[in-house]
């Protein structure tokens, strides 16, 4: 561990130990997952786990955070989230997250009741300033803490130090929830995101590791790593897909030249804020 990496993981666990006892946001991911084990070697016992059961998240995703949570030897409990039920969730708006983070924390809020008054975090990082993230807004809100960003961890720098303490989920690929498969404005039902769940997982036992499928309608886009791509037409892989895809409803099934790219809902977004505004009486 370097000099720089030593002395913001001891930042971090001052911020934590300050804390006193806290809940964290737990989805088993590269960041969760790292925040859990600072959490535990600052405070002990007094630092649990928190994993939402969503229909937005793939039951192996529950099942992995079980998983690591035994892996740490951390308390875990399992709370169910209900954001679908949010019409303004539900018709996926570009601030969708921020009504997802709201949902997650109010659910968590009891919890951090009954455990005398504990403070939630959150795995948000020094990356997640430089994007579209409504997510962040609902946590500053209710008083939620993102103790890297506090300590200025960066997401590479999670990674190196989280295969230095030996976590299985240093090399993890991010993931994100299943809504996100979804452009703005494409309302969420949960049998889409059955759908998006089934293609995915096809798609991982096949071997892959860094993709996502996008839905459009009967159209499947899939966004898979440039390293990767090769092995789409290697043994009859892409008829496979297609095949599989189509049982799903899909009529069409198309691969995205740019490869994977996280946040990708997000382009929109982005081109739009380059358009300039139509002059007054036009539009």
């Amino acid at each position: 561990m370097t000099p720089e990496l030593s002395g913001k993981y001891g930042r971090l666990l001052d911020i934590l130990k300050g804390l006193e006892s806290v809940i964290v946001a737990f989805s088993g991911g590269v960041d969760s997952t790292f925040l859990a084990r600072a959490a535990r070697d600052a405070l002990g016992d007094k630092a649990l786990v928190a994993t939402a059961d969503s229909a937005t998240y793939p039951s192996a995703e529950l099942a992995e955070a079980r998983r690591l949570a035994e892996h740490l030897g951390m308390r875990h409990v399992v709370v169910e989230t209900r954001e679908l039920d949010n019409p303004d969730y539900a018709k996926n708006p570009p601030n969708r997250c921020f009504f997802c983070k709201e949902e997650l924390f109010t659910r968590l809020a009891p919890l951090a009741q009954r455990e005398g008054g504990a403070h939630l975090v959150y795995g948000a990082n020094m990356d997640d300033l430089g994007d579209h993230r409504p997510g962040m807004e609902a946590a500053r809100r209710m008083g939620v803490r993102a103790p890297m960003i506090e300590a200025e961890f960066w997401k590479a720098e999670i990674r190196e130090l989280s295969r230095e303490l030996g976590l299985p989920t240093w090399d993890k690929p991010s993931f994100a929830c299943l809504s996100s498969r979804f452009q703005y404005g494409d309302a969420i039902t949960t049998e889409k995101l059955r759908q998006i769940d089934a293609a995915e997982a096809f798609v991982k036992s096949l071997g892959f590791r860094q993709f996502r499928v996008r839905h459009h309608g009967t159209l499947a886009r899939l966004e898979i790593a440039r390293g990767e791509m090769a092995r789409l037409w290697e043994h009859g892989v892409q008829d496979s897909l297609v095949a599989r895809f189509r049982q799903l409803g899909y009529l069409y099934v198309t691969v995205d030249l740019q490869g994977l790219r996280s946040g990708s809902a997000n382009d929109a977004l982005r081109l739009l804020r380059k358009i300039p505004s139509p002059p007054r009486g036009e539009g």
